[in-house]
């Protein structure tokens, strides 16, 4: 389940009206644009210092015309970043110029004399980007509001269905699949109906976790980043996570739709399948990055057209692998996410693609944040802590022999505990009762000359403890010392 929350409850703004301003595409675009009025400002700049130095000093116009390539490489791949941010904010014209001019950028001559054109091209766009005019922004925000409300997005089942088709179960293997924000539980339900699969979830929302667990066969309560769980031990990493920024504790903004996607991947197996469901617009080139390091057979495919239209989702899936240098694989991933039109529909994804491991494995750990009593009946059902515990009071109270007799000593200090007091049932039934008594030795020694005169006297006490058997018998009152 996709959980979309405007502003982190950690955070210092919790429960106030949360700042659009601050959503990831806005600021992301707005980054570039500060950016961009940068390069306007220092192209022109860095251009007369090359002329300048050109006729006298080659070395200093040298280091000109590097600093000019530099400012244009890195505008260039500014410029291509606020590409996805533009689609999610529905300014498609703005995307498709961006995309052109990162192109033309890469191109760009820079011994041309003349930079007014270029940033006369660059002011345009800058301006047509800049959503801090209270009239543009306000049209931005509301676009944008159009597909971001507060609550949740359940995964679409009729999409999760043709998902399904392409995911080849091993027969007669019992499958372990997570999700680490499974809302009610429906979608991992859903899937794992008919499969022999043993589902997991994680949610932080309570209520919706109580929910869950009458659909899946274990539910962590509360943040999945904070849950303990056994790594390597999943077949299938179901995901579909909140995909705004967030203010994290110290301040700083995190991406939640790459936070679980680094965080889920230690807990899925050689092998396994990842599911990840996020906006085409979320494939941002370090998201390509990491899926495309550590996957293989990777896939992307976007949902029917009605949902499609709605939520602008696509299912991105792929194979675990060992992790390699995935970069070219990555920029041909994000230039494809910049072209949802040409991203195949989930309908086309082939039967069977992607065959999971047939290795059954055992979840060992398996422990949301909070406390979760239902969780906790399950795990002492499954535990022989009880079990021990009982048996360990049968041998107290049972018929035990020691190996070998009992010395003296022994006999002392079971008898001066009480151990064996009371009645001792046997062929001549008795009550016994031991206790320790005190008893205290005074000797006095002397020191004398060989003529008999007293030189010293000294005198030692001892104390030693006795022990001392009262026995009641038929036959009268017994002690033993």
């Amino acid at each position: 389940m996709s959980e979309l929350l405007l502003d982190n409850p950690a955070s210092e703004n919790a429960g106030q009206e949360p700042d659009y301003r601050d959503h990831y595409a806005l600021k992301k675009v707005t980054d570039g644009v500060g950016a961009i009025r940068g390069a306007i400002d220092m192209l022109p700049v860095y251009r007369n210092g090359l002329d300048y130095f050109l006729p006298t000093d080659k070395k200093q116009a040298r280091q000109f015309y590097q600093q000019i390539e530099k400012e244009l490489a890195a505008l260039s791949s500014t410029i291509g970043e606020m590409r996805l941010p533009l689609l999610e904010l529905d300014q498609a014209r703005l995307a498709t110029m961006a995309g052109a001019l990162s192109t033309q950028l890469k191109s760009f001559e820079s011994m041309t004399p003349d930079y007014s054109k270029l940033t006369g091209v660059l002011k345009q766009f800058a301006d047509g980007c800049d959503f801090d005019d209270p009239a543009v922004n306000a049209k931005v925000i509301a676009r944008m509001m159009n597909h971001v409300k507060m609550g949740y997005y359940p995964t679409c089942l009729e999409n999760l269905g043709h998902i399904m088709r392409g995911i080849a179960f091993p027969p007669g293997v019992t499958t372990n699949l997570l999700d680490p924000c499974c809302g009610c539980g429906t979608a991992l339900k859903k899937l794992a109906v008919g499969n022999n699969c043993y589902t997991f979830g994680v949610e932080l929302d309570r209520d919706r976790a109580e929910e869950a667990q009458e659909k899946l066969h274990r539910v962590g309560f509360g943040s999945f980043f904070h849950s303990r769980i056994s790594r390597e031990r999943f077949h299938v990493v179901f995901l579909n996570p909140p995909y705004l920024s967030i203010m994290t504790k110290g301040g700083g903004r995190s991406r939640d739709e790459k936070r679980f996607l680094i965080e889920s991947l230690p807990y899925l197996m050689p092998g396994g399948l990842l599911i990840y469901i996020v906006p085409y617009y979320r494939l941002t080139s370090d998201i390509c990055r990491i899926l495309c390091d550590n996957f293989s057979d990777l896939s992307v495919h976007r949902f029917t057209d009605a949902e499609f239209r709605n939520y602008s989702q696509v299912a991105v899936m792929g194979l675990k692998k060992a992790k390699a240098d995935g970069a070219e694989q990555a920029r041909v991933l994000a230039e494809l996410a910049c072209r949802p039109d040409a991203i195949p529909l989930v309908t086309q994804l082939a039967e069977g693609r992607y065959p999971l491991p047939p290795m059954p494995q055992k979840v060992e750990l398996f422990k949301g944040e909070i406390f979760n009593q239902y969780e906790l009946a399950r795990q002492l059902r499954d535990s022989r802590s009880f079990e021990t515990l009982f048996a360990k009071s049968k041998l107290d109270t049972g018929e035990k022999r020691p190996l070998l007799p009992l010395s003296i000593g022994q006999v002392g200090l079971i008898g001066g505990s009480g151990l064996i007091n009371g009645l001792i049932d046997c062929d001549f039934p008795h009550i016994i009762k031991g206790r320790v008594v005190k008893q205290r030795r005074t000797e006095q020694s002397e020191e004398r000359k060989a003529d008999g005169t007293l030189i010293s006297t000294e005198i030692r006490e001892t104390v030693s403890n006795k022990m001392i058997f009262n026995l009641l018998t038929p036959n009268g009152f017994r002690s033993l010392n």
